[in-house]
């Protein structure tokens, strides 16, 4: 990946956003986008939308979600210990105990470590369960209530501290990979696009609140009206123990993943794929027999219905923070999104 684009990627990643909370990778992802598109503007629900070639009369509408988990302050008590509830879903509570975190506070940041019980004092039979959220703390180190809430309030987001880091020469590691990937990925799909010629107005956005019901994919797409719309997330991407007869077989560094299913419109899957093959863009196919639970799964039901795909990153330890992906895998769903959009034309249609 070439220098300017791992610095951006670096740069969101680094980032903390979790739903409700969107402002420092907002504020990156319309920067870069000013160099690249014709207009970037916001909503008031906190979309980033940059648009090229803006009045063409076929309209594309890239999604990819700027949000991450996390979690936000709910009490303080007196010995200055912070509880905490969860934003958004999908967390295996016997992996956040032991981690740095970073609480967001008007007055900036401060450090906190998560903690529980601790194994030796808690009873035998609860020492294998997944503890509850109210089993679960923050330990900033100041054992003074009054003194932390001159500090914290009620409601500040809490990211875990865990940025970017580079693992192997194509892999790397990083919280909030989702989907702030996906971000990376609609944004470079403009940059891909600036020398080339195309037909239609591509609209990508960087939308917010995903990890909470999609809810920014629901509204965005309502006011861009899109033709055709291609949401990218990331998957799993494979583990020693996982059951291939269940859940397929998708492996990082052989391509974006492609979804297959109700929730795609299949004359643009046969599009993607074609273009997959004429570019030799290596792409993998995974069978999602109902909604993806994606902003494909909203923007699919968006006024009268879109033509929707989900163009996926294989990822491993989804929602932690240690997310890993390879760095060919997105270059190449950058290229696989523009290429497709560029074999668009006037006479393109998704009618089914």
């Amino acid at each position: 990946m070439k220098k300017k684009k791992l610095t951006f990627l670096k740069k969101l990643l680094n980032s903390h956003s979790p739903s409700g909370y969107e402002d420092a990778a907002r504020a990156i992802w319309r920067a870069e986008m000013k160099e690249i598109a014709d207009r970037v503007y916001g909503d008031t629900h906190g979309n980033s939308i940059a648009v090229v070639n803006p009045k063409a009369p076929l309209r594309v509408m890239l999604a990819g979600h700027i949000d991450e988990i996390g979690f936000q302050v709910q009490y303080i008590c007196p010995d200055g210990y912070i509880y905490f509830t969860p934003i958004g879903g999908g967390f295996d509570t016997k992996n956040i105990p032991g981690r740095r975190v970073i609480i967001h506070t008007a007055n900036g940041p401060l450090k906190g470590v998560t903690g529980k019980l601790a194994h030796y004092y808690m009873k035998a039979e609860d020492r294998n369960k997944s503890p509850e959220f109210s089993d679960l703390w923050i330990d900033t180190g100041i054992h003074d209530g009054k003194q932390v809430k001159k500090m914290v309030s009620i409601g500040d987001p809490v990211t875990y501290a865990d940025g970017f880091e580079q693992m192997g020469p194509t892999t790397c590691i990083s919280r909030g990979v989702d989907d702030r990937i996906g971000a990376f990925v609609v944004g470079e799909v403009l940059r891909y696009l600036q020398k080339k010629s195309f037909f239609p107005a591509v609209f990508s956005v960087a939308t917010v609140q995903e990890e909470i019901g999609c809810r920014g994919a629901i509204t965005s797409a309502f006011g861009i009206n899109p033709h055709i719309s291609f949401a990218v997330d990331v998957t799993f991407g494979g583990a020693p123990d996982i059951d291939k007869k269940r859940s397929g077989n998708l492996i990082l560094g052989k391509g974006p993943v492609v979804a297959r299913g109700p929730n795609i419109n299949p004359k643009l899957l046969a599009l993607i794929v074609k273009t997959a093959r004429a570019k030799k863009i290596p792409v993998q196919i995974d069978a999602v027999a109902g909604p993806t639970f994606t902003d494909a799964s909203v923007i699919q039901l968006s006024r009268a219905g879109v033509a929707t795909a989900l163009v996926s990153i294989p990822t491993r330890y989804l929602h932690s923070p240690v997310e890993l992906f390879d760095t060919r895998d997105v270059e190449n769903a950058v290229q696989l999104i523009a290429e497709t959009i560029i074999a668009m034309d006037a006479t393109s249609t998704f009618l089914v």
